[in-house]
């Protein structure tokens, strides 16, 4: 058999399983797949996980692409017994089965099914109209949509629909004037320096009101591997209130505290997000937020939390240690702060309720608690942040305490 012939299929086969793992969202180019079949031929192909290690250590490059290309190359490979038929003619050994799907299969097969059409001409199939009138648009749909639960494609939309949020109408008045015609109180000093220029002639009064300007907003957000299908989203729309308001400060932890403030003011998002998970050394690990919280209230709450600061606690609340450090380092951080809101994804089930240690202990600190799991969960925290609810709330935290669990 002629040797060019397999290595042309080999280079052909680690193109469009480049191409399936572009469109799974995984950053693959040019460079990366000239790599990858350079790898195959210089390390040869012994079994099906050697084939697996080598594109693993070619292609991902973020550790929570990991998964998604476990399932891209389970099901590319084993549709078209790629890798069999290259063992067999390179080795001769029998490949071992390949491991059940698990996470990010729905994007997997999304990109193949990409991939296969691409490959292959497209036939005519009938056509459904459907008169949807009195039904959801495509847009309040991928609003309402679960991030875990959205394709490769849905996801890339939804980043858009995040940058695209606003925060506007929470400015809150502060103790600093500016001038003003129509102001209420006479600015002294202005009218004297006003008054020096004309030699003392004209003494003509100058006013001012007080300023107003939004508070500064404060971001501890869990990034542990129990929310890591919604941390990189969450950093862009983190990313999009940095770009368009001052004084935002946003810090991630897991089983320790980063500050990713500066990583964040970058212009590009892309970037900004990138820069910010690369900065984190426990992505996707475990979780601490007791130490967590004692290390911010240690080191940064004197430094952000000044000027009636409102803090977002973006976590599940499900606290590997003790709890009794977790409650008191909630509690100073509540007295620290003009609002804390606890932003959990775990309320866009039905049957939740506040079973565990880590939420108990964390609920009677909190002043709001909201779901966040999807677009429209962003937009209607976008709307809390904008009104001042000091004083009016549509339900107390504390009532989940004794809430049970629906049937």
């Amino acid at each position: 058999m002629d040797g060019a012939a397999p290595e042309g299929r080999l280079a052909d086969n680690v193109v469009y399983f480049a191409r399936a793992l572009r469109r799974a969202g995984l950053r693959t180019g040019p460079a990366e797949t000239l790599d990858a079949i350079a790898a195959l031929r210089l390390g040869g192909i012994g079994s099906r996980e050697d084939v697996f290690w080598t594109l693993h250590a070619v292609f991902v490059h973020r550790r929570e692409d990991s998964a998604v290309f476990s399932e891209v190359f389970a099901s590319f490979w084993r549709s078209r017994q790629i890798v069999e038929k290259m063992i067999a003619l390179f080795s001769g050994q029998a490949p071992a089965r390949p491991a059940e799907r698990k996470a990010g299969a729905r994007r997997a097969d999304d990109a193949l099914a990409g991939e296969s059409s691409s490959r292959q001409a497209p036939k005519d199939k009938p056509v459904l109209d459907v008169d949807a009138r009195f039904t959801m648009s495509a847009d309040d749909l991928l609003r309402r949509k679960d991030f875990a639960q959205m394709t490769a494609a849905e996801l890339d939309e939804a980043r858009r629909a995040v940058r695209r949020l606003r925060l506007a109408g929470d400015e809150r008045r502060t103790r600093r004037h500016r001038p003003n015609p129509r102001g209420a109180r006479i600015d002294l000093r202005e009218t004297l320096r006003a008054s020096a220029r004309t030699g003392g002639d004209l003494l003509l009064p100058h006013w001012r009101v007080p300023k107003r300007q939004p508070p500064p907003l404060v971001v501890l957000a869990d990034i542990s591997g129990s929310m890591s299908q919604y941390s990189r989203l969450f950093l862009h729309f983190f990313h999009a209130v940095t770009a368009r308001r001052r004084r935002v400060h946003t810090f991630l932890f897991g089983t320790r505290l980063t500050n990713v403030t500066r990583e964040l003011a970058r212009r590009d998002p892309d970037e900004a997000v990138d820069r910010s998970a690369a900065a984190v050394q426990d992505w996707s690990g475990g979780t601490r937020i007791g130490e967590a919280l004692e290390a911010f209230n240690k080191q940064w709450s004197r430094r952000v939390l000044s000027g009636g600061a409102i803090v977002l606690l973006v976590t599940d609340g499900l606290e590997r240690d003790d709890t009794a450090l977790l409650e008191g380092e909630m509690e100073r951080l509540h007295l620290s702060t003009r609002r804390l809101i606890w932003l959990n994804p775990l309320l866009r089930f039905d049957q939740f309720a506040a079973k565990a240690k880590g939420m108990r202990a964390m609920l009677p600190y909190v002043d709001e608690f909201r779901p966040v799991h999807s677009v429209a969960s962003l937009q209607a925290l976008c709307d809390a942040l904008a009104e001042d609810r000091s004083g009016s709330r549509t339900q107390s935290p504390r009532e989940w305490l004794n809430r049970p669990a629906q049937a």
